[in-house]
């Protein structure tokens, strides 16, 4: 069981169950998570994207900015250009160590609400 952890930064905590495989590519993983997102204007009150699979953090990233989906080509991933309409990605990299090590392998499974749907949930984001 991972230890749970307070988030104090502006996160996106995104959920990629069904992207995400043991072993992958670190490039698969950032593809996995930068994209592609039903988000509003609040976005870009946020500082970290979390990939999260199973309530525990998998990767955090620095994000740079956002772009409409599919702005950007993806390596690792085939996507149907008409899921990307009204849709956004992020452009970011990895976190420094220290935030890294702060957040992955740790269990954020306490900020989703038992039935939520909604695979990215917004932490200490301005409204």
């Amino acid at each position: 069981m991972s230890k749970p952890v307070n988030i104090s930064e502006p996160v996106l905590l995104i959920r990629v169950p069904q992207a995400y495989r043991a072993g992958m590519s670190d490039v698969a993983v950032y593809e996995a998570t930068r994209g592609v997102w039903r988000v509003g204007s609040r976005r870009d009150g946020a500082k970290y994207a979390f990939t999260v699979v199973d309530g525990i953090v998998k990767e955090v990233y620095v994000i740079s900015a956002w772009q409409p989906a599919l702005t950007a080509s993806y390596s690792t991933r085939r996507l149907d250009r008409a899921l990307a309409k009204g849709r956004w990605e992020f452009v970011g990299s990895r976190a420094s160590g220290a935030v890294r090590d702060k957040y992955v392998g740790r269990s954020v499974a306490h900020y989703f609400r038992k039935g939520a749907q909604n695979p990215v949930i917004y932490i200490n984001v301005p409204e």
